[in-house]
């Protein structure tokens, strides 16, 4: 069983998150809108998988 939970950890961030993950998907070509369920999971994963991707590289120009 697992104990993860989808809450941020910085509440005040959700916002930008979603304006982050709306970015990607549209430069990904990745209709995302209120509801998801139509999308395949390869979708989401990659806009996810970008998400990730570039907020490491962010954080390795900021060192």
């Amino acid at each position: 069983m697992s104990n993860y939970n989808n809450q941020n950890l910085i509440p005040e961030a959700k916002s930008g998150l979603a304006k982050f993950k709306n970015e990607v998907a549209n430069e990904m070509g990745v209709p995302f809108k209120e509801y998801n369920g139509d999308l395949s999971s390869k979708q989401c994963g990659s806009v996810g998988g970008e998400m990730v991707k570039r907020m490491v590289e962010q954080y390795e120009r900021n060192l």
